[in-house]
């Protein structure tokens, strides 16, 4: 339910700054309440300062789980329908197996690769509406997709690294570093005369820097511990929530491409999870 609503909070607050400007100030904001709480109020010897090996582990995992992957979206946003950002979104196990296959060594499947295509070819009938009334571009969809390759890839290496940092400092840390990292681009490239600090800007920096950024994203490192593949299940609700959010909040329509889209990402999300399991059991 929270990583559903991330692009109906983000469509909500480019209206009233520039994506970087809004993907920046969440960072820092979800990194310092993050941090600040953990290092206030918890105790014993793993809530400690990460070591120098650590920092470079937080850093790629930072870049690629905030910095390239939100920024990416933050922008698709702008131009891209929010139903079709949840639908996207649903599509990170199927990458997630595909990048876990090139990480050990070993050559996707012929289902997996499948699955990946049935799921790509899901949101495309999804967009295809949309694409004709201006809710969504095609350039929003390639970077919508780029920004589903970079947070697959970070769910990866993530489940790689042996951690000795808790959650919340893992959270902290990898957040509060990314805006690091971000913050040349968004006063390079951003135009701060366009920034309004209005109810749209405020209720989506809060939204998303607490409930998505730190709830949600505490939730998933939990889930991610626990196991990869079976934690990206909980991610078949994110189009079921994200279309309604979009219908509810953004009034944008469901159509028969909207229902048929969706049930082909489910669909392929069905099969390469249950290839998953037949792997696992064998």
């Amino acid at each position: 339910m929270l990583w559903a609503s991330a692009s109906v909070a983000t469509k909500f607050g480019v209206l009233s700054a520039p994506p970087l400007v809004l993907a920046n100030v969440r960072f820092f904001i979800a990194g310092i309440i993050l941090l600040g709480l953990t290092y206030s109020f918890s105790r014993g010897e793993e809530y400690r300062i990460p070591t120098k090996e650590e920092f470079k582990q937080l850093t790629l995992f930072g870049f690629l789980n905030t910095t390239l992957y939100l920024s990416l979206y933050v922008f698709a946003m702008k131009y891209t329908a929010a139903g079709i950002g949840s639908l996207a979104v649903s599509t990170n196990p199927l990458l997630i197996v595909v990048f876990s296959a090139l990480w050990l060594g070993r050559k996707p499947s012929g289902t997996e690769v499948f699955c990946v295509l049935l799921g790509m070819t899901g949101i495309g009938i999804a967009s295809y509406p949309l694409l004709q009334d201006s809710h969504t571009t095609l350039g929003g969809l390639v970077l919508l997709i780029s920004s589903m390759i970079a947070v697959s890839v970070a769910s990866v290496y993530y489940a790689t690294v042996k951690w000795k940092l808790p959650n919340l400092l893992i959270n902290g840390w990898q957040v509060f570093i990314a805006g690091i990292l971000l913050l040349p681009f968004t006063l390079g490239l951003s135009d701060f005369s366009t920034v309004r600090l209005d109810y749209n800007f405020l209720s989506s920096i809060l939204w998303l820097s607490i409930a998505v950024s730190i709830v949600g994203l505490i939730c998933w490192f939990h889930l991610l511990r626990i196991d990869t593949v079976k934690a990206s299940l909980w991610l078949f609700l994110c189009p079921v929530f994200g279309f309604f959010y979009a219908w509810w909040l953004m009034h944008e329509p469901i159509t028969v491409f909207t229902i048929a889209g969706t049930f082909l990402v489910i669909l392929s999300l069905y099969l390469g999870q249950r290839s998953g399991w037949k792997k696992k059991s064998s």
